[in-house]
């Protein structure tokens, strides 16, 4: 153990001594779930602290944009919760929550129409909608709130964002001059946009949409075939949403001029992130990218010689604007080693190869049951945190 603790190693000019003086940053996502960021962070040092109890920790958990953003936000920013009444996924009252400072309004729209709402059995976006975020965006502006910064990861829906806009007054019409149900079935349906019953002016407000992936609106890549069959959709269904989201790109342009079709995070939310273009004229940014500036991530990296990052499931979609890839991107950029724990572990030579953390480790790895991986993450973190430490390869 003494060799251990002694042991000095080299990446470039930098130089770790495990037993005295190391500053370890931990930063990473949620392991959807199973633990919030915040309880990640604490599994994490505590493994570490049981190897060494000298080791310097900070904590900085983070988010990229979907469900737990903005509880990462709360924590920052001087925000003040509000909660509304609106109409969840499947057209059933929820009571969602957003924050909002004096001018500007954070709103994730997981809490009016995610997944995280709906029983499995419920779960098919063929018939979800985005009504319920409309609502938010509505409780906000009735407040006179002028910039709305929407986080849109988390999704139980692949309406291309009608629903959100249906609740701010746009109407949508079939062939038969018939308001459309704003369901991802109907995006199909569609032959006409209507605009003329605004409940406000939504030039008049900044709208910044934050999202984690770079998926266009439809095809091989698009919403429908990339993330339809993990919310619940059939593979008919899916064939039949994808040409929605066809027919809706080619209404939108017709009716509002407007070409989102391969717009990087178009695709996002089932096509939210395309109907956030189309009827709010959004920007879209990074999740990871503005979690990280409105936390002060860059602030904490002074001094630290090891960031230890990691979220639920690791994949190739790591490799777009999760959580992972802002902290590889980070490291780089300051010379600081990295290292990834996950729960599990899809694509290890993919990861490896495009963000060459120095160790990648997942609790499925330890050969255990996936419920008990889930049930007791935070045990397992530990243990895995301990081996990364004492095993180094720094």
């Amino acid at each position: 153990m003494t060799g251990i603790l002694n042991h000095i190693s080299f990446i470039g000019s930098r130089k770790i001594n495990i037993l005295k003086f190391m500053n370890v940053l931990i930063a990473p996502d949620k392991f959807k779930g199973s633990l919030s960021a915040n309880e990640v962070c604490n599994a994490i040092e505590n493994g570490l602290k049981q190897f060494n109890p000298s080791i310097n920790v900070v904590k900085h958990p983070l988010a990229d944009g979907g469900e737990g953003t903005l509880d990462i936000l709360k924590k920052h920013l001087n925000l003040t919760s509000v909660t509304a009444q609106v109409t969840g996924p499947l057209f059933k009252p929820v009571f969602a929550k957003y924050l909002i400072s004096k001018t500007t309004a954070y709103i994730e729209m997981s809490n009016a129409s995610g997944l995280q709402l709906l029983e499995k059995s419920e779960q098919n976006c063929y018939f979800t909608t985005t009504f319920g975020t409309g609502e938010l965006i509505l409780d906000a502006l009735d407040k006179q709130i002028k910039n709305i910064v929407l986080f849109i990861g988390g999704s139980a829906t692949n309406d291309a964002g009608i629903g959100m806009a249906a609740a701010l007054g746009y109407q949508f019409i079939d062939k038969e001059n018939a308001t459309l149900k704003p369901i991802g079935k109907e995006l199909i349906n569609i032959s006409k946009i209507k605009n003329n019953k605004l409940k406000y002016k939504l030039t008049d407000i900044n709208f910044t949409v934050v999202c984690d992936v770079k998926n266009p609106l439809y095809g091989k890549e698009g919403a429908a075939q990339v993330y339809g069959k993990q919310k619940g959709a059939s593979t008919k269904q899916i064939a039949q949403l994808d040409k929605g989201l066809i027919n809706f790109s080619s209404q939108v342009k017709k009716w509002l001029n407007k070409n989102v079709s391969t717009a990087q995070g178009a695709g996002a939310a089932g096509g939210l992130g395309a109907g956030a273009l189309s009827f709010l004229n959004a920007k879209i940014e990074s999740g990871i990218d503005f979690v990280m500036e409105h936390t002060g991530f860059k602030d904490k990296l002074h001094n630290i010689d090891l960031i230890i990052t990691g979220e639920g499931s690791v994949d190739k979609q790591t490799l777009e604007g999760k959580v992972i890839k802002g902290i590889s991107s980070a490291a780089k950029e300051n010379n600081i080693p990295f290292c990834v724990l996950a729960g599990i572990i899809k694509d290890n030579s993919i990861v490896q190869k495009n963000l060459n953390p120095l160790q990648l480790k997942a609790i499925m790895d330890l050969n255990i049951p996936q419920s008990e991986a889930i049930k007791k993450a935070a045990h397992y973190l530990e243990l895995l945190s301990y081996d990364l430490i004492k095993n180094h390869n720094f």
